[in-house]
């Protein structure tokens, strides 16, 4: 069997879409349909055959971009395409190839579907991707234990974080603590890092402090540094912009702990088994998009009923106080990373 896998959403959905890949793998070659951006997470990987690049706001848009991609995955021979995605362009591309597809029964592509499965809100997602594989006359999913994404960095990934670490003078046992501020939606990003990282290195004196993220991350990276040379503790390792997605999947696994937003390093620490802790604001855990690492905890205002406010945060809160993020004090994180940091 060729199965296809069209996945063309965020960085954090394609990372939860690897179980699902890892498990067609079993049966045959796997060809995914990926994002520029997502295609670089899925370098390395042993369940892919080939990754197929669909550029649908760039190079790809319109009618004979969809052609072009449709004729590539054509020519993989695929028998299935999986919908991971489930917009009317993806659905298209799957019938211009002349793939029969799977896909949820909410999706937006479901009337050019060949097949629907029900879509579980009270699945984790990686599991309801995963669960796109099943045989259609199963009513629920063997799933295995523990279900977890799956990376595969690079040697040149790892050897640039040896590197980033030896060059800030961390030595191969230092306990190093990973900080994840950003967040492409503004309601998600907790306002206290600085804060945080003030607390953390007054309570752990000998942990060093990395910050993940993008280069537009750079200003929160300069408010953290700025907390803990403040506070005298020991010098903050920026990273932001400096690694590759996979990149930063590699220094993650050398962390005692992560703290995040719901946000992509959430995953890639899902991937790499680190200990998590995240903190939701605007959304929950129950959409489907929790922390899947074996030691893991989610902080969250439980008692605002304003949440969730939407699918994914938003610029502002809609009701102007903000209080599911601004209402989570640094005290209660630095509890939280002082406990999951120590032996397991």
């Amino acid at each position: 069997m060729i199965s296809a896998v069209l996945q063309t959403s965020f960085l954090g959905d394609m990372i939860l879409t690897t179980p699902l890949i890892t498990r067609l793998a079993r049966d045959g070659p796997v060809h995914v349909v990926a994002t520029p951006a997502n295609a670089a997470v899925l370098a390395n990987h042993p369940a892919m055959a080939s990754v197929i690049v669909y550029d649908k706001r760039g190079a790809d848009a319109g009618l004979g971009g969809l052609r072009r991609v449709a004729a590539r995955l054509r020519a993989t021979g695929a028998t299935t395409a999986y919908m991971a995605q489930g917009s009317w362009r993806t659905a298209a591309l799957a019938r211009l190839a002349g793939v029969p597809s799977v896909g949820f029964d909410s999706s937006a592509g479901r009337w050019l579907y060949s097949r629907r499965v029900a879509y579980r809100k009270d699945w984790h997602h990686a599991q309801r991707l995963w669960a796109l594989a099943n045989d259609r006359r199963s009513a629920e999913p063997a799933v295995p234990e523990p279900l977890r994404p799956s990376l595969y960095p690079g040697a040149d990934d790892v050897a640039r974080v040896i590197a980033l670490l030896e060059t800030a003078g961390v030595g191969p046992n230092e306990c190093v603590i990973a900080l994840a501020p950003g967040s492409v939606w503004a309601t998600k990003r907790w306002p206290s890092y600085d804060a945080l990282a003030g607390e953390l290195v007054a309570r752990l004196p000998d942990a060093r402090v990395v910050v993940l993220g993008a280069v537009s991350d750079a200003p929160l990276a300069a408010a953290i540094t700025d907390a803990v040379r403040q506070r005298g503790g020991p010098a903050v390792i920026d990273a932001t912009g400096r690694l590759s997605l996979l990149g930063s999947a590699a220094l993650l696994s050398r962390c005692a702990a992560l703290v995040t937003n719901d946000s992509a390093p959430l995953h890639l620490a899902s991937a790499m088994n680190t200990p998590t802790i995240a903190l939701f604001g605007p959304t929950v855990p129950a959409m489907g998009f929790g922390p899947l690492a074996d030691r893991r905890l989610v902080l969250e205002m439980a008692s605002l009923t304003c949440r969730p406010c939407t699918a994914h945060g938003g610029q502002a809160c809609p009701l102007g106080h903000w209080r599911c993020m601004r209402d989570l004090s640094a005290s209660a994180v630095v509890e939280a990373v002082a406990g999951m940091s120590g032996p397991s």
